[in-house]
């Protein structure tokens, strides 16, 4: 990977293939590598014509850990999404987030507009508006000595994910107690490029994607067929799905 400072934080991020470019945001506890290129996302784009550029978020994979909450506030790390088109000279691109990284891309899409052609938000539908719900018992199972001691099945879920991405802990507690930012339904509102809205059908932490989509003049919904919140992230009708509205006007 490649590495580039935004505004004093190192982010690190990867360039594949040629043709019009989409920005790839990954979920919490996650990667560039293991939520887009082990999923068979990088191929599917890079063969289906893009270039797609992907990045470790900040407090993750390859990039800076910072410790303090305020460094994962929404807005900010979108600003590192922004800095590195600049620093790729483009100007405009389709932009993806999963989980997480769809509420990256919202706040990317509300600050930058005019550098989002596309959203898609995966991974996250109404629950970007009502919120996910208290952080504090997934920080406590990150920093839990014993993963298998942590009641809350859902925070235990996310602690075994960060042991097996070799996460920092420490760095994902910080980001777990910022980054649940909602995004009032009038602001996303305001979005005026084509929207996608994709969320596994059995997903119980995004919430619906009708809620969001109804937010939004125009956004479309896609639903991935039987896939919880980890399982919908390499689905193929997943893929397809984003692909025919990728597509679309082009």
């Amino acid at each position: 990977m490649s590495v580039f400072s935004s505004d004093g934080v190192d982010i690190a991020y990867t360039v594949e293939g040629e043709g019009d470019p989409i920005l790839l945001i990954h979920g919490f506890a996650s990667n560039a590598a293991t939520n887009w290129k082990d999923t068979g996302w990088t191929r599917w784009l890079t063969g289906n014509g893009f270039r797609v550029v992907t990045f470790d978020n900040r407090g993750h994979g390859a990039s800076s850990k910072l410790y303090e909450p305020d460094a994962y506030a929404g807005p900010v790390m979108a600003e590192d999404a922004r800095r590195l088109l600049d620093h790729l000279d483009i100007a405009r691109a389709d932009v993806m987030g999963y989980s997480m990284g769809a509420r990256i891309a919202a706040f990317l899409a509300l600050a930058h507009p005019e550098r989002v052609r596309r959203a898609i938000f995966a991974g996250l539908g109404a629950n970007m508006i009502s919120g996910v719900g208290d952080p504090q018992p997934i920080a406590d199972a990150l920093m839990a000595d014993d993963p298998a001691a942590v009641a809350d099945a859902n925070a235990r879920g996310f602690r075994i994910f960060a042991d097996q991405t070799k996460s920092d802990r420490r760095a994902l507690a910080a980001c777990i107690k910022a980054s649940r930012d909602r995004i009032p339904g009038d602001e996303l509102a305001t979005l005026t490029m084509p929207v996608l809205v994709a969320v596994g059908t059995d997903d119980t932490i995004a919430g619906p994607p009708g809620p969001l989509a109804d937010a939004i003049r125009g956004a479309k919904t896609l639903d991935i067929p039987g896939r919880d919140h980890m399982k919908a992230v390499g689905d193929r009708a997943f893929k397809d799905g984003v692909l025919t509205f990728l597509r679309q006007g082009s």
